[in-house]
């Protein structure tokens, strides 16, 4: 199964204990001492960490994504979704769906938008 790293936008700690009670390898930015850090440093962190990135932060990490395609870059996967429109438990439903399908050599450099 992927590991998650939650960035400081996602971190819901309803919806990280609802992960960890099924069994899904995850720390979020508090956890890590990474809260304040740039964007770019928190994905450096989780792909440090070999761990896809779980993000509210569409726009910038979308960015960030292509700007680590165009330098040559790697990361371990980006998941995006939008804060207002998902509750945790279709949050959840949607990354364990998205995780027990996908592999890592799957997710490397790509992104996920987890959809209604």
């Amino acid at each position: 199964m992927l590991a998650l790293y939650l960035d400081e936008d996602s971190m819901d700690q309803s919806l990280v204990a609802a992960l960890r009670a099924r069994g899904v390898d995850v720390i979020t930015a508090t956890e890590a001492g990474m809260l304040g850090r740039s964007d770019s440093e928190q994905l450096d962190y989780a792909t440090g960490q070999g761990r896809m990135l779980y993000t509210f932060n569409r726009g910038d990490f979308y960015r960030l994504h292509t700007q680590y395609l165009t330098e040559g870059k790697s990361h371990r996967g980006i998941i995006l979704a939008s804060q207002q429109r998902y509750s945790i438990g279709e949050q959840l439903r949607q990354i364990l769906d998205l995780i027990s399908v996908k592999t890592l050599e799957q997710m490397e450099n790509n992104v996920e938008f987890i959809k209604g």
